[in-house]
């Protein structure tokens, strides 16, 4: 995974799909749901930490604006 757009489709081939119309709190979620995954061992940990890295590097992002 490289983008946001990609954990999005990573997360909707578990049947989530995460809009609540704030990016910030969409993000939030995204890694709330990652976790979940990642601690039910669907998730490798490599996998788990650069989803986690993009996520947060975008909350950052987006925060400084």
């Amino acid at each position: 995974m490289k983008t946001v757009y990609e954990i999005q489709q990573f997360l909707k081939r578990f049947g989530t799909i995460i809009y609540i119309g704030d990016r910030v709190a969409d993000l939030e979620l995204m890694e709330a749901e990652l976790k979940e995954l990642y601690q039910s061992q669907l998730m490798e940990p490599k996998e788990y930490q650069t989803a986690l890295l993009i996520l947060r590097h975008e909350i950052q992002f987006l925060k400084e604006k």
